[in-house]
Formats: structure tokens, C-alpha cells, sequence
């Protein structure tokens, strides 16, 4: 069957191969580096995307603990930030997204400021630009609204995440439009989040 193979088919099968057989091992090793599984392998200086996408339900906090710390920390009438709690998690398993993860975006963004205006008019809580998401952001949408906000910056991230095969530093370095500083912002803020939580 193979004897009409030229030199050079069988050149280019062996280089496929070898090619294919790198590819394959190279992922075998960023797989065990990630999870921390690989002899020596050192743990990320930030939670892998796993890890930060994927909570257990169980280990979520409630909105009611959420609103408490809300309001506490960024000085937030506990309506508001029952609202916000709401919202987070309504938005998080939608989305498959870490709560903890929105919370920290958003405290990042507006400081939980849902009336928040940035110079280039991002709005909310979660800080969406109509201007850039016009397929999310209606004309109808009232951004300021907890619900709407943190559901349309949440399928933003979401897409990013996704967009950049679950890395998640540049999935947050697209969603801050390149800002520097951005993504360490974040990780400061969702490690305060898991420790107000007790995670």
C-alpha cells in the first residue's frame, strides 16, 4: 500500500508526526505544571482559569453574604448590595464564571458604584462600554441597573475568556481595554474576596 510513497511524502509524515507528538507532549506538560501534578512544577502566581471559573456551587457565597460584605467594605446600603449579590450570582452560574471572580471585577471597575461613569462612558458596576458592545448593550438597556449590568459585563468576560482559550490574564488585559496594572488589581481583590469569605 505505502510503496508508491516518495521520499518526500514520507519526509512530510515524519515531520507531521514529530510535530504532532510535541504538541501532544507539551500539553501533557503545561496540563500537569497548571494543576500543580508535575515533579518541581511551581504554582501559578494566580489562579489558573479552572480555578477561577469553575467553583463548586457549594463553595459560593450567599447573596446575603455577599450584600454583608459589600456593604461593609464599600460602604453600600445593604439593599444595593443584596441587589449586587443577586445579581453576581444569577450572572455566575449563567455564565460558569467564579462569583468571587465577578466580585473582584467589579470592585476593581466602580467600587461597587452601579452609578459609576468612566471618561470614555463605561458604565456600572461592571464598567460596560455601549459603545464597543452594541450586540449586548441596547439603547433599551439601563445600565446602572444591577441585573442588566453585571449580566451583559459578565457574557463580555465570558466571550474573552473563551476568545483567548481560557487565559484568563489576557481575557481581564482585553476586558480592561489594555489598562496596565489590571489583572494584578484583580488577583489583589479576589484574594481579599476569598479571605472575607473565609475560602
Amino acid at each position: 500500500m505505502f510503496t508508491n510513497l516518495s521520499e518526500d511524502s514520507i519526509g512530510w509524515l515524519r515531520t507531521s508526526a514529530h510535530r504532532l507528538r510535541d504538541i501532544v507532549l507539551a500539553s501533557i506538560v503545561v496540563f500537569y505544571s497548571l494543576t500543580g501534578q508535575c515533579y518541581g512544577a511551581v504554582a501559578p502566581a494566580w489562579p489558573t482559569c479552572t480555578q477561577t471559573v469553575d467553583v463548586p456551587p457549594e463553595e459560593a457565597p450567599s447573596a446575603e453574604e455577599i450584600a454583608a460584605v459589600v456593604s461593609a467594605r464599600f460602604h453600600i446600603g445593604l439593599h444595593d448590595a443584596l441587589e449586587i449579590g443577586h445579581a453576581v450570582l444569577i450572572a455566575a452560574r449563567r455564565y460558569t464564571i467564579s462569583p468571587l471572580l465577578l466580585l473582584a471585577v467589579i470592585a476593581v471597575e466602580s467600587s461597587f458604584d452601579r452609578f459609576a461613569v468612566s471618561v470614555v462612558g463605561a458604565k456600572g458596576l461592571m464598567q460596560v462600554l455601549p459603545s464597543q458592545h452594541r450586540d449586548r448593550a441596547l439603547r433599551t438597556s439601563d445600565l446602572t441597573d444591577a441585573r442588566t449590568n453585571v449580566r451583559i459585563g459578565s457574557a463580555i468576560l465570558r466571550e474573552y475568556i473563551r476568545a483567548s482559550g481560557g487565559n484568563l490574564e489576557d481575557a481581564l488585559y482585553r476586558y480592561s481595554g489594555g489598562a496596565k496594572g489590571y489583572t494584578r488589581r484583580v488577583v489583589d481583590r479576589l484574594s481579599m474576596m476569598k479571605a472575607e469569605f473565609g475560602l
